[in-house]
């Protein structure tokens, strides 16, 4: 390699109850944006070791193998630009702050979203943020969706960054959703169960797999807040936190979240035929031109302190008037 090219380094551990899988399929688990050919490339240059031995694609991980690459071709990079972007910071300290993030604004750069990230405007609002060995996502311990608004905490130091991260990572949290889902849920509680992993067709989108020997374990809790007939409002407990883990659970529930493209919820999937249903159906869509999910709440022990923190946000007013259609959709059924 050349000393001034920049490439991919990864590492993995994994996980004490991860049953055998070719190291090519667990690789496609971890690395985002990662394709079957460029994983197979590196495995084919040497550039993947397990438990530091080069192996072969057909290689099967185990419970706590300790999975290296380096992808043999540069992750084109920029140097990270500060941008004097307006956020809506509504707790700061010397640890740590909370943004509510707006729908529509990208949480971290990659492709095709170089600026006017959040991670932009946090590294023009503090002049140092920590990392976690990512240089383009200074401060962050989780993510939410591009069309996802809400609750964010971010890192400001090393010392909240390892404390931050090990809470997620041990789920020693909580956070709460907050979305419209098409369809009257049958039951008023429940529990969702099933690995994430990337769609083995479409890499942009997640998909359920119940077998157990693909993706990564995801648990989703719900109650329903509100019925509406064709719809229903739900507040969401996450266990775990994996991509798009919401958004591919109520899909595999039969119960995608309105208004979601990428999970079949922009269609109309409930409901009557008649003109006026349709053209009711399509003035909640302009309403609310996103996936109507909210990250609502998040709690935890204070990094310095163990202070018990809690902090919640108010519903954005594309989805506060989405709510409200149906209340009086539903309401207006009844008579």
């Amino acid at each position: 390699m050349k000393d001034n090219i920049k490439y991919e380094h990864h590492k993995f551990i994994a996980d004490k109850g991860q049953n055998p899988l070719r190291v090519d399929r667990f690789l496609l688990n971890f690395i985002e944006f990662a394709t079957r050919n460029k994983i197979q490339q590196s495995i084919k240059s040497g550039n993947v070791r397990v438990n530091n031995l080069v192996v072969k694609s057909n290689y099967k991980v185990k419970s706590n193998d300790i999975v290296t690459v380096v992808l043999n071709y540069p992750k084109l990079k920029n140097e990270l630009i500060p941008q004097n972007i307006p956020l809506n910071i509504t707790y700061e300290d010397d640890d740590f702050l909370i943004v509510n993030k707006n729908a529509g604004m990208v949480v971290h750069p990659g492709f095709g979203n170089r600026d006017g990230t959040l991670v932009n405007a946090l590294a023009f609002h503090a002049e140092s943020l920590p990392n976690m060995g990512e240089e383009d996502r200074p401060g962050l311990v989780h993510r939410i969706d591009k069309n996802t608004s809400g609750i964010l905490v971010v890192a400001k130091n090393d010392m909240s960054m390892n404390n931050l991260a090990k809470k997620f990572s041990e789920r020693n949290l909580d956070r709460r959703y907050i979305a419209l889902v098409w369809g009257n849920l049958k039951d008023n509680n429940g529990t969702i169960t099933g690995n994430i992993g990337r769609n083995l067709k479409n890499r942009k989108i997640m998909d359920v797999f119940t077998d157990g020997d693909y993706g990564k374990h995801a648990v989703s809790h719900f109650k329903v807040l509100e019925r509406f007939g064709y719809t229903a409002l739900i507040e969401c407990k996450l266990e775990t936190g994996r991509t798009h883990q919401i958004r591919a659970h109520f899909k595999y529930l039969g119960h995608p979240i309105f208004n979601d493209s990428d999970y079949g919820g922009d269609m109309i999937l409930k409901g009557t035929t008649f003109s006026k249903y349709k053209q009711f159906v399509q003035n909640c869509f302009k309403i609310c031109d996103r996936q109507a999910l909210h990250a609502k709440s998040l709690a935890f022990k204070h990094p310095s302190s163990n202070k018990e923190m809690f902090f919640d946000s108010d519903l954005p007013k594309d989805m506060k008037e989405l709510i409200e259609k149906w209340r009086k959709y539903a309401i207006h059924k009844s008579l």
